[in-house]
């Protein structure tokens, strides 16, 4: 009816959209729970950027179309020219060229992937330093499509711990104990003394098969590709052999047999190095592969002669199929969310 039509067009206009940037922290209520799962409540955001020196001189759609490949050209020019871009908070011409230290807005209705809802266990808290259990599918601190749905995040909702400053990383899909700094000067002289190589770190996997007796060392360079989100092994240059490197970097991981049950066994993995998905990529060069890792399973026991073996390659030569979200990691918040 004529009553009802104007009371929708009055409610929509009355209706307050409230755009979050970078410095709102999250929120308790930001969060539902449901059947074991924690999602995030839809939101508007505004991504900011500043222009830097190598993007100044491109047009403003040229450069979100080269910088930020996540959404077509398209895409872009529409977002441009409907104002959800903006530069300084003025909207510009699709031809606007950026100069150095501008301002750029991108304003979005985010929706968050949703991760498990398992807690964020605080183990330790003193003055400069917090320990957590971290739990499997959940994201260290804001970066591609999540923000809210991160551990930095979920600890600052429901303990109001900020800021932290994480002194290491987790894969996403890995759990374990997570330390972070209080403060920047704490995070550096952690950091300083993960680089003297007085921090050792020790993983547990479950992996397919029955893993070898005797401790297995992988001296294969890993190459990661961020674009893809998918580490390869390169066979042919393996460090500590004399040999000029080629592509990708060196990397070194010990694996231990803990126990075997006859079809899968449980491995104590220690990385020597440490290089993105260097554990995963190293078990699949092994032809073990961890159990659940939907990126780097495969059935197929990889020719150890063959560089640049990948998951995707593995899956088609063992006639499976990959069809995953492999951008699981975080690369850079401003360059997958924009």
């Amino acid at each position: 009816t004529l009553h009802s039509k104007q009371r929708m067009k009055r409610t929509r206009e009355e209706m307050e959209i409230v755009w979050q940037t970078p410095a709102d922290p999250p929120e308790r209520h930001d969060y539902i729970f449901h059947n074991g799962t924690r999602y995030v409540r839809p939101y508007y955001f505004e991504f900011i950027s500043h222009v830097k020196n190598r993007w100044a001189g491109k047009t403003i759609v040229d450069l979100f179309a080269e910088e930020f490949k996540g959404r077509p050209y398209d895409y872009y020019v529409s977002a441009v020219k409907l104002g959800r871009i903006q530069v300084d908070g003025q909207i510009v011409p699709v031809s606007y060229i950026v100069q150095p230290s501008q301002k750029i807005s991108h304003f979005l209705h985010r929706h968050e992937p949703p991760v498990m809802a398992w807690d964020v266990s605080v183990l330790q808290k003193e003055a400069d330093v917090l320990t957590v259990c971290k739990p499997a599918s959940v994201p260290v601190h804001p970066c591609g499509q999540y923000r809210k749905n991160t551990v930095v995040g979920i600890l600052q909702a429901e303990h109001g711990l900020a800021p932290l400053f994480p002194v290491h990383r987790l894969d996403r899909l890995v759990s374990g104990l997570l330390i972070f700094a209080r403060s920047a000067s704490k995070a550096d002289l952690f950091r300083q003394q993960i680089e003297a190589g007085m921090v050792k770190k020790q993983y547990i996997a479950k992996v397919i098969g029955v893993f070898p007796e005797d401790e297995q060392v992988v001296n294969v360079n890993v190459n990661y590709n961020a674009r893809e989100g998918r580490s390869t092994v390169e066979v042919g240059d393996c460090c500590g052999n004399g040999n000029t490197p080629g592509k990708g970097k060196a990397a070194c991981t010990k694996f231990t047999t803990i126990s075997t049950n006859g079809t899968q066994s449980i491995v104590l993995c220690e990385p020597i190095t440490g290089r993105t998905h260097q554990i995963r990529v190293h078990l699949q060069y092994l032809g073990h592969p961890i159990v659940n890792d939907m990126l780097y399973l495969s059935e197929f026991v990889p020719d150890r002669s063959t560089e640049g073996l990948s998951a995707d390659r593995a899956a088609v030569e063992s006639g499976h199929s990959l069809k995953t979200n492999t951008r699981e990691d975080c690369i850079n918040e401003s360059e997958e969310n924009s």
